[in-house]
């Protein structure tokens, strides 16, 4: 079995969903959502589909326009038992400086929400890595799991995030044939310590860069790691698998 642990299928990029997620019917998929109006949409994927689990949750680039109605929608949601985590949420300054605090307020907020409801958080991180370290290791409680979605910093923070019991989410950034430093991470860190995600529709692993990329192409994430790390393809599997069942409190499902 393989688990996307973050991806975006939804109707504005895919013109045939129920393809895409056909090919995963043997297989787990967790949907992401970033704006406030997708939760409608999740809702509706994973009470159509069994092998279909979301999370849901505000992203950093609406922290100026988001309102209250937004959180409380978000909130109202979390007690569905598809509902697996709150995310992807986090810091992004890759565009600027100028709304930080608007962006950490939302982030502890909702921070809140997943301490308070016990889902999973999913963080989006990006030219933010020493805030987003300080706020998580802040206002997290102890017993709230956190997986960092996408992982792009260095090795030192990977160490200091998987020592916290953080999960690192490796996509097809992976398979890119000048990236470094994550091959670096994924050559040096247990494999313990990763989940499996696409990101779809973004980020297509080689060798299908340039197309739209879909939960299926995980499968292609996993064989590098294995390339990488010099194991058993199914080993990456059987391993990432219990890291995300694990992570996302999937105890039910039969490995």
């Amino acid at each position: 079995m393989m688990i996307d642990t973050h991806c975006h299928i939804l109707k504005e990029d895919y013109d045939n969903i129920e393809e895409v997620i056909k090919k995963m019917k043997e297989n787990i998929i967790i949907v992401s959502s970033a704006s406030p109006k997708d939760i409608d949409e999740i809702i509706d994927l994973i009470e159509k589909y069994d092998n279909i689990y979301g999370t849901i949750g505000i992203h950093p680039e609406f922290a100026n326009t988001y309102t209250k109605t937004d959180l409380t929608k978000l909130e109202s949601n979390l007690n569905h038992p598809k509902i697996v985590g709150i995310g992807e949420i986090g810091l992004d300054y890759h565009y600027g400086n100028d709304n930080k605090e608007a962006q950490k307020e939302l982030f502890i907020k909702q921070i809140d929400l997943a301490n308070k409801y016990h889902k999973t958080i999913v963080i989006h991180s990006r030219d933010a890595k020493e805030d987003t370290y300080n706020i998580i290791k802040t206002y997290k409680n102890n017993d709230t799991k956190c997986n960092m979605h996408c992982y792009g910093y260095d090795l030192e923070m990977a160490k200091k995030l998987t020592n916290q019991n953080i999960t690192l989410g490796i996509g097809g950034i992976l398979t890119f044939k000048n990236e470094k430093k994550l091959k670096k991470i994924v050559q040096e860190l247990d494999l313990k310590n990763f989940v499996l995600e696409t990101d779809s529709p973004y980020l297509t692993p080689e060798p299908f860069r340039g197309h739209i990329n879909e939960p299926y192409n995980i499968k292609y994430v996993a064989e590098k790691i294995a390339e990488i790390k010099n194991i058993k393809y199914e080993e990456v599997l059987k391993q990432t698998t219990k890291n995300a069942i694990k992570q996302f409190d999937l105890k039910y499902l039969d490995i």
